[in-house]
């Protein structure tokens, strides 16, 4: 597989913004690239998804938001504040062991996002 100008720069748009939607990666794009149009773009992350140099996650509602292989982490957001926070994955070691040994589940963690309320929004309801 050739690494076009196109791709190489939808690419270094996801690297540079870390954590990204399609829309927010064709912006990116654009300043040095404005003939590349949203369709392109999310050919290229389906290409490079398949290639194994980006990943999605799903953040909740709307667009997935794209980030490098590389970058793993589980996002913790918040659906009353949409605030998101990173953890490391091995928080959620224990948990794949017991999806491993009970139903012969591999958890990939790093492409995962909880729900639930923040600290601060928790405060407030105190």
């Amino acid at each position: 597989m050739r690494m076009t100008p196109q791709r190489q720069s939808v690419l270094d748009a996801v690297r540079e913004l870390r954590h990204a939607t399609p829309e927010q990666i064709c912006r990116r794009v654009q300043v040095t690239a404005p003939t590349v149009n949203i369709t392109t773009i999310y050919r290229t992350l389906g290409l490079l998804a398949r290639l194994g140099l980006v990943r999605h996650t799903h953040l909740g509602h709307g667009a997935p938001h794209y980030s490098v292989a590389e970058h793993e982490h589980v996002h913790l957001v918040c659906h009353r504040c949409g605030q998101v926070a990173e953890v490391p994955c091995d928080l959620l070691s224990p948990l794949g062991g017991t999806l491993r040994g009970e139903f012969g589940f591999e958890l990939d963690a790093g492409h995962l996002a909880l729900s639930g309320t923040c600290r601060d929004c928790l405060k407030e309801n105190s």
